[in-house]
């Protein structure tokens, strides 16, 4: 099984969505796909769907959904490899499965309720070894981590542009989310501004100031608090002779902080400002770090 959350939501089997149309069953196989081979509990599953005013079938309905979700993967298994033998896609549901071995074949076949798994207390979508955007997102991003901090910022900055790629829009672009996908959505988003936030860092210590300005342009104005954003903003633009506009940019991140928060700039990012104010125009590389390499610029 392929799963794909990091954008619109894409769930195939043997190369065959199983991702389907209606909102509610959708966004159950939206919170299964993201817990991949692991158990999602019923209550998890049924405070997404009515946010903590369940109707009195709602366990009732939960299953119905589950089974719809069995009907499309047993489609998509019929269509990949010949019907499987074991129990149909529309057994009892609150009966676990093992994999059933196909009929005179003497091969092991997974069913529909090998897949989709109902546990006690929950229910488990297992994706048999297949892939998961935001396994891999972790995996690329966790070594992309490790290499910043040994110093390795060229591969720092592969890893991390890998990571990034797999981003095709916001996390369930396409899923019309409840409480439980909200708070998720909102975690993945935070993954993914790290991500961002380090690989910037390490080009800018690769020197890639002005390959930075265009991007750096486009995430201060999506991202207008973002402080560490506007730090980096500044460093690319000070960097690359525009001392005038690296500060204008700072003048712009207090007015905003000071009337949406009622915040000053943090201490570091004053720091960077007088850095800058103090620095030559001809010499802005000395502004981005303090002795012993700490960063002047933090969220």
């Amino acid at each position: 099984m392929d799963i794909d959350v990091l954008g619109a939501l894409a769930v195939r089997e043997n190369g065959i969505s199983i991702t389907p149309t209606a909102p509610k069953p959708r966004q159950v196989l939206a919170l299964l796909a993201l817990h991949a081979d692991q158990v999602v509990p019923v209550s998890a599953l049924i405070e997404e769907l009515w946010a903590g005013e369940p109707p009195r079938s709602a366990r009732t309905t939960l299953q119905t959904y589950v089974l719809q979700l069995r009907a499309l993967i047993a489609g998509a298994l019929e269509r990949g490899t010949g019907p499987a033998t074991g129990p149909a896609a529309g057994a009892d549901d609150d009966t676990p499965t093992g994999t059933a071995a196909a009929a005179g074949a003497g091969r092991v076949v997974r069913t529909a309720k090998d897949i989709l798994v109902t546990l006690p207390g929950g229910y488990l979508l297992s994706s048999g070894g297949g892939t998961l955007d935001v396994r891999e997102f972790d995996r690329l991003a966790g070594t992309g981590y490790r290499a910043m901090d040994a110093g390795d910022f060229p591969g720092a900055a592969r890893l991390l542009r890998e990571a990034l790629a797999l981003w095709s829009g916001p996390a369930f672009a396409d899923v019309q989310g409840g409480i439980q996908l909200d708070m998720e959505t909102r975690r993945l988003e935070e993954t993914r501004l790290c991500a961002l936030d380090q690989r910037i860092e390490a080009d800018l210590r690769l020197g890639r100031h002005r390959e930075l300005l265009a991007e750096l342009t486009v995430l201060v104005t999506r991202y207008r608090t973002h402080e560490n954003l506007h730090g980096q903003f500044m460093l690319a633009l000070h960097r690359s002779g525009r001392r005038g506009e690296a500060l204008d940019v700072y003048q712009r991140l207090r007015a905003t902080l000071v009337r949406e928060l009622g915040l000053e700039p943090s201490i570091a990012l004053r720091r960077l400002q007088r850095s800058i104010l103090m620095a030559g125009p001809e010499s802005p590389a000395e502004a981005h770090a303090e002795p012993g390499g700490e960063r002047l610029v933090r969220v």
